[in-house]
């Protein structure tokens, strides 16, 4: 294996340990560490929650003297500053790392590039963009925080085959297939909240918590411009944890009653809620990462707002004809201005179908 080989795989490796605090490690990224030789791996860690230590300090510290002269590959830029916790360039030239080898720069400003000159004014070698696409893609939640000051937002829909994501009478279980289901808690525990509209609400009485698979469970938010919601509701009733969030107008929370329920002010829009007032709320809380399920209404505002930098749609083969429609009205006279994506794909879960992509900007 030659060296380039050699590096390569270990990066790999830094990156699989790093998903390893997939939906643990929010507001901070997620990171892994390998420490190696031409020997081959000498110790590895990975950061599992915000104010733990860090991915190389959990790698350095099983490591100990065997890392003098070792080599360190990380999936991300390694930070220079005092933060939860102490520097990683400091605990790196101590340890006596002889090179640094990573996949991408952090944006935070406090690191950005400092983090890679302050190891090089030490004396340690720095080589940088092994992987780079795909340390993105595992991290693209804090770095769209970072990059735009704003959560990383998702939306998700169940649907036929012929859009529909309800029958006229607004029946909606389950379009999806079982590991479909699945599919869609595991997103719920991989992102900081969830978000549904009142519609979805008062017809499904949904728990939005994480119960298929392990994982924990995210903020749950309501979207809503009135507020006409029953107490008696799941997502009120059951709060154990404090995480149900609604989220509307000063006006609205001055005339409701919401106990334990958390209460996020935002602007009016012209069709109800200004839902940028709502992503600058959710950023302001250090959410970096937010979750739309349901409703066509939601959907269509997002998605006409240009808002969705990541859409996942599962479609189960059934046709049903006339009912609630996934997207309304985008304004799209022309096949020329329709949405697009830059990258996308298809996958099999179970019987249905998962098309995931990212909307061009």
């Amino acid at each position: 294996m030659t060296d380039d080989r050699l590096i390569h795989a270990m990066m790999a490796k830094a990156l699989r340990l790093a998903r390893r605090g997939e939906g643990l490690t929010s507001p901070n990224p997620m990171v892994g560490a390998v420490v190696f030789n031409r020997d081959g791996v000498i110790a590895t860690g990975f950061h599992k929650k915000a104010g733990s230590p860090h991915a190389e300090i959990v790698a350095l510290q099983k490591a100990g003297d065997r890392a003098r002269g070792a080599s360190l590959v990380i999936n991300l830029e390694p930070c220079c500053h005092f933060g939860r916790t102490g520097p990683c360039t400091e605990a790196i030239v101590k340890a006596g790392i002889a090179e640094v080898i990573y996949a991408i720069e952090d944006p935070f400003d406090q690191v950005c590039g400092k983090g890679a000159r302050s190891l090089l004014r030490q004396g340690v070698a720095v080589v940088s963009g092994i992987m780079a696409a795909e340390a993105e893609r595992l991290n693209e939640a804090y770095l769209t925080y970072v990059r735009t000051g704003r959560p990383f937002v998702v939306l998700k829909t169940a649907q036929s085959l012929d859009g529909r994501i309800a029958t006229v009478t607004g029946e909606s279980k389950w379009i999806s297939c079982p590991e479909a289901l699945a599919f869609g808690h595991r997103l719920r525990a991989r992102y900081d909240a969830v978000a549904v509209g009142a519609g979805t609400v008062r017809v499904d009485d949904p728990q939005l918590t994480v119960r298929l698979v392990k994982g924990r469970n995210p903020r749950r938010i309501v979207v809503t411009s009135s507020a006409a919601l029953r107490p008696d509701l799941g997502l009120f009733v059951h709060n154990e944890d404090k995480q149900t969030t609604i989220v509307t107008t000063r006006e609205v929370i001055a005339t409701g009653t919401y106990n334990s329920v958390t209460t996020w002010p935002v602007r009016k829009g012209p069709n109800g809620i200004d839902l940028k007032s709502l992503l600058e709320q959710a950023a302001k809380r250090e959410v970096t990462s937010l979750l739309f399920e349901g409703g066509g209404q939601l959907a269509t505002a997002l998605l006409r707002e240009g808002l969705v930098d990541k859409y996942f749609v599962v479609i189960a083969p059934m046709v049903i004809g006339r009912g609630k429609e996934a997207v309304g009205d985008l304004g799209i006279a022309t096949i020329s201005k329709a949405m697009r994506f830059e990258k996308y794909g298809f996958e099999r879960i179970g019987t249905d179908t998962l098309f995931w992509g990212y909307p061009e900007k």
